[in-house]
């Protein structure tokens, strides 16, 4: 079997039997080669689901109900409800942590809470990782020294905020667990081959590979570039009273996913799977995992015959699904100092468009993190064969080792 392959893939596409698909090694991701991950963990990457387990739709809920289900109206004038703004003794402790970790000459990718203790912050980042996994799934720290701070203190500093909520996963093929949205000039048309948070374009609702994602404001753009949030729960709420059809269709694994060629030997360049997914186990809740741009970039594929093309009826819904979100989303601006975490299992996020200042000004850039929640530690229970792994999800190609770049690249 091919470095990085957790499971067995079946050759074939819709038709594969499930029983191809089982748990090949729960800890072998967990323990790799210190040489190559300095934490001793790899990114599990991207799989498909365990079929066998996938719920029908007879079993998916009718009504969602509990603090995941919220409203704009939530919050739109209450920013004391998730918003917080580091005090300045938080800010201290993580200035002087994050000194105390450079000075140490620690490797970036191989930062950890037991090598960046914050005593007093880390309780508080505990408070907030319950909420983002079993709560309203967001929060949005300011006040973090971005524009006072360097590009080394900015990411370790960052990082070391990370720790607390996750273990971080290599975001791309060339194993970024710091990753960069930034504008590097790539074509946003090949959607087949370019990832947009590379461009300027908009980035429609969607969920990133991981169980959190964190966006720390670095620059801001000329215009645009703003957040919006949604509520998966109640954007499923409201498919169920206005449009129960497309609900049971997201609820199909008849989804093929584009890995926009990151893959490891042997491994298809697609995954097919469903858009909403119940809990296997745990507390039997629904989860979603979608991007539109890795569902329309397949052409090169269903042109060949390979797999379907999207038929009439799901294109209907990806327009319904894109416009119900758009209605009940929740909308926010980035400023310089921002750090926005998002739960990938029962939110999605999207992005306007944006304009950049012109040269020499910096152009609009936000650090991201991907951050896996294991099962075993409070996680979501997917019916995935790497649910149990500490850095589940995220994309890995191969042995790839991990890399922390100050800038994109």
């Amino acid at each position: 079997m091919a470095p990085g392959i957790l499971v067995e893939e079946a050759q074939s596409t819709a038709d594969a039997a499930p029983s191809v698909f089982k748990h090949k090694n729960a800890y072998r991701n967990q323990n790799a080669p210190r040489d190559i991950f300095p934490d001793g963990i790899r990114t599990s990457g991207q799989h498909p689901p365990l079929y066998d387990v996938l719920k029908p739709y007879s079993e998916f809920p009718k009504e969602i109900t509990g603090p995941t289900v919220w409203k704009r109206e939530d919050f739109v004038n209450n920013p004391e409800r998730w918003v917080h703004p580091f005090t300045d003794e938080e800010v201290q402790e993580l200035s002087d942590t994050a000194d105390a970790f450079i000075a140490s000459g620690t490797p970036l990718t191989g930062i950890s809470q037991e090598n960046f203790p914050l005593p007093k912050l880390g309780k508080v980042l505990t408070n907030f990782r319950d909420d983002l996994l079993n709560g309203k799934g967001f929060i949005l720290f300011k006040r973090f020294p971005a524009d006072v701070w360097g590009a080394e203190k900015n990411a370790v500093a960052y990082m070391g905020l990370g720790t607390y909520l996750g273990y971080f996963l290599s975001q791309n093929g060339r194993g970024h667990v710091l990753g960069h949205v930034k504008d590097v000039g790539d074509d946003p048309t090949q959607i087949h081959t370019v990832r947009i948070y590379r461009t300027t374009a908009r980035q429609f609702f969607h969920a990133d590979d991981g169980d959190i994602v964190g966006l720390l404001c670095v620059h801001r753009a000329q215009e645009g570039g703003e957040s919006d949030i949604v509520s998966v729960h109640h954007v499923w709420n409201t498919l169920q009273q206005e449009h129960p059809d497309v609900a049971e269709l997201l609820t199909k694994p008849i989804w093929y996913f584009d890995r926009k060629g990151e893959v490891s030997e042997g491994q298809q360049e697609w995954v097919r799977q469903p858009v909403v997914y119940l809990e296997n186990g745990g507390k039997g809740r629904l989860y979603c995992k979608w991007d539109p741009y890795y569902v329309k970039s397949l052409t090169r594929f269903s042109d060949k015959g390979l797999i379907p093309a999207l038929s009439e009826e799901q294109l209907r819904a990806m327009q319904i699904l894109e416009e119900t979100c758009q209605r009940l989303a929740l909308h926010m601006i980035l400023e310089v100092g921002d750090i926005q975490f998002l739960s990938n299992a029962h939110l999605l996020h999207a992005r306007t468009a944006y304009k950049d200042f012109a040269p020499p000004a910096p152009r609009r850039h936000l650090l991201r993190l991907w951050l896996a929640t294991p099962e075993s530690e409070g996680g979501w229970a997917l019916p995935m064969p790497d649910s149990d792994e500490k850095k589940r999800g995220g994309i890995q190609v191969n042995n790839t080792p991990p890399k922390a770049p100050l800038d994109a690249e």
